[in-house]
């Protein structure tokens, strides 16, 4: 596996119970790692019957990222090689235009990043770690019905610049990936739609959604040493969505 070897590497997914982190969490484990997850359950069982969780061969933990508090008090992972931080939620029927709503996403999509960030910085610096921020395609353009979701986003990928300048110094690499539509549970409200479903994949070149898998690759990818020389870069992987 040469460069993509993880091998003796430590790994700690945040959001990774299910859809896009579980696929990534399963891509390092497939490659090595010893993989942790965090999730927002009190245990791995209850995620059985889930779909898109899988959480055999992962080491699993719950911390609701929403409360600082229990990110604070989670217990820490030494060593640490790389932090892949795939939180997120989101919030239908406009309910981010609403104070609840907001607050409720911007805590979970973009103040953890930052909480999840400080937590392991010192053991990431320790070991010339990685941190991986995963935000959305929604953080370079308008999301009309979810206000809370877009703005977050994009402050997912002006963090990745901002953190990826502050820490490289002290050896540890903020990088980003930014997934188009890919089908998980966050994005039912068009995939279970045949009608928005055959519209939003008119708008994707590939002709195809993205799946947890691809954005896996593309971690793998960031984390990896041929991505040795990318400092705040957030990467698109949308299959040409946002061309």
């Amino acid at each position: 596996m040469g460069d993509l070897d993880f091998s003796g590497k430590a790994v700690l997914v945040v959001g990774g119970s299910s859809g896009i982190g579980n696929g990534i969490a399963h891509g390092f484990r497939q490659r090595g790692a010893a993989v942790h997850v965090w999730g927002t359950r009190a245990s791995a069982a209850d995620y059985a019957g889930v779909e898109g969780s899988d959480l055999s061969g992962l080491a699993y933990a719950q911390v609701d990222v929403a409360d600082r508090a229990q990110i604070e008090a989670a217990e820490t992972i030494d060593p640490l090689d790389v932090l892949i931080l795939c939180q997120g939620t989101v919030v239908y029927r406009r309910g981010e235009f609403e104070p609840e709503g907001w607050d409720r996403v911007m805590a979970v999509n973009l103040d953890s990043l930052m909480d999840c960030a400080r937590k392991f910085r010192p053991i990431l610096s320790r070991r010339g770690g990685v941190i991986i921020i995963v935000s959305s395609v929604s953080g370079f353009t308008s999301n009309r019905g979810n206000p809370a979701y877009a703005a977050s986003k994009a402050g997912a990928v002006s963090l990745t610049k901002t953190l990826g300048e502050a820490w490289a110094p002290e050896g540890i690499r903020v990088v980003g990936l930014a997934p188009g539509l890919v089908d998980t549970k966050l994005t039912k409200v068009t995939t279970e739609h045949p009608d928005r479903l055959a519209g939003a994949l008119r708008s994707i070149p590939l002709g195809r959604m993205g799946t947890p898998q691809d954005m896996a690759g593309a971690a793998l990818l960031l984390a990896s040493p041929l991505a040795g020389y990318v400092v705040g870069q957030t990467l698109i992987v949308d299959g040409g969505l946002s061309l």
